[in-house]
């Protein structure tokens, strides 16, 4: 199994994959709407919007696991993130990042890049940078802002 074939849900719950987005150099990120880190949409955004057109692409997997920060319906997610903070990047379903139901992408992405803090997601806007080839390469935990992986980003997407 790569990641390009791992099952997903779009947000209209309909089968999907990452097989869009090969050859991209991808952030895959869960997130929250009322969390502490919410307006890291801001830095996400920013860093989608700079580097789309080279092959960057920011995909987001709302999660409702952390303190239930992510409350609502997809479309209550979607409003909330366009009215705040203008976001164009990829949503996806609602997701669980830990525990029995668990995303098999999150899964993957665990077991290919755990943590000095284990491979649990700790909490919301935990990020994984993965390469043009698939290959999952960085984890960087919620406090660290999109803009301090500026400098990873611009490295993969020159390999």
């Amino acid at each position: 199994m790569n990641i390009y074939n791992i099952p997903l849900k779009n947000t209209a719950q309909q089968d999907i994959n990452l097989a869009p987005y090969q050859n991209k150099v991808m952030l895959i990120v869960n997130t929250a709407t009322g969390c502490g880190f919410t307006p890291q949409y801001e830095g996400l955004e920013k860093l989608y919007k700079d580097h789309e057109a080279k092959g960057f692409v920011v995909l987001d997997f709302p999660c409702n696991q952390f303190g239930k920060q992510a409350p609502g319906t997809i479309e209550d997610i979607n409003a909330f993130c366009t009215l705040n903070y203008s976001t164009t990047f990829p949503r996806f379903a609602k997701i669980e990042v830990n525990g029995a139901n668990e995303a098999p992408l999150y899964s993957y992405l665990k077991k290919a890049k755990g943590s000095f803090l284990g491979a649990q997601i700790k909490w919301n806007f935990t990020k994984f940078l993965v390469d043009r080839k698939g290959d999952v390469v960085k984890r960087y935990e919620s406090n660290i802002t999109p803009a301090s992986i500026e400098k990873d980003i611009l490295m993969y997407l020159a390999k």
